[in-house]
C-alpha cells in the first residue's frame, strides 16, 4: 500500500492508501466514480484512457491510465474528461465535437478530447503557421484509435476550434 494525494480537475484528493498495483484507470473509475476515462485496450495502444497531466512549468501532456499505476501520479495535478465543462457549459472543443458528431460510439472520445485540449494549450503558447495546421493536428491526434473510424470528424472539430480563434492559435501572416 502507498499513500496517494493528487489534484483532479482542480479538486484535491487524498491522502488515501491505494494498492501499488492499482491502475490509474481503476483508481479513477472504481475509487472515485469518475467513469469518463475509458478502459480500451489495456496496453496503452488505443489511448481512449488518456488523461491530461499538468506539469509544474505550465505545460501539459496526456498520459494513458490503463497501464500506469495510480501511485505514479502522486503529487500531480491531472485533468479528466469530466473537467472540461465549466458551470454546466461545454467547452469550445466539446461543442465542436458535438457539432461534428465526432463521437459515434463515444468510447475513444475522452482521449481525443484530452489530446485536443493539450494541443490547443500548446498552440496558445506556440502558434503555428496556417499551412502547418493540418499536419500539426494529425500529429497531435496520431496514436489515438477510434473503433468507429471517426478520425476525420475529430480532426475537423479540433481544426474548427483553432480557426475560430486563429489569432490565438496561428501565426499571423502578412
Amino acid at each position: 500500500m502507498t499513500t496517494l494525494s493528487l489534484t483532479i480537475n482542480g479538486q484535491k484528493h487524498g491522502p488515501m492508501d491505494v494498492h501499488d498495483d492499482l491502475s490509474m484507470n481503476d483508481f479513477l473509475r472504481e475509487m472515485l466514480g469518475m467513469t469518463g476515462t475509458k478502459f480500451g485496450c489495456g496496453a496503452a495502444q488505443c489511448l481512449s484512457c488518456a488523461i491530461i497531466v499538468d506539469a509544474p512549468d505550465g505545460t501539459s501532456y496526456t498520459s494513458p491510465t490503463c497501464i500506469a499505476p495510480a501511485v505514479s501520479f502522486d503529487g500531480k495535478s491531472i485533468r479528466t474528461v469530466e473537467g472540461h465543462a465549466k458551470d454546466g457549459q461545454l467547452s469550445a472543443l466539446q461543442k465542436a465535437f458535438v457539432d461534428h458528431f465526432a463521437f459515434q460510439c463515444g468510447y475513444c472520445t475522452a482521449g481525443f478530447l484530452n489530446e485536443g485540449q493539450v494541443l490547443l494549450e500548446r498552440l496558445a503558447r506556440a502558434p503555428v503557421p496556417r499551412e502547418a495546421l493540418e499536419q500539426t493536428i494529425a500529429d497531435a491526434l496520431d496514436g489515438h484509435l477510434c473503433r468507429c473510424t471517426g478520425y476525420i470528424k475529430y480532426h475537423e472539430a479540433v481544426r474548427d476550434v483553432i480557426l475560430a480563434d486563429s489569432n490565438r492559435y496561428l501565426i499571423a501572416t502578412k
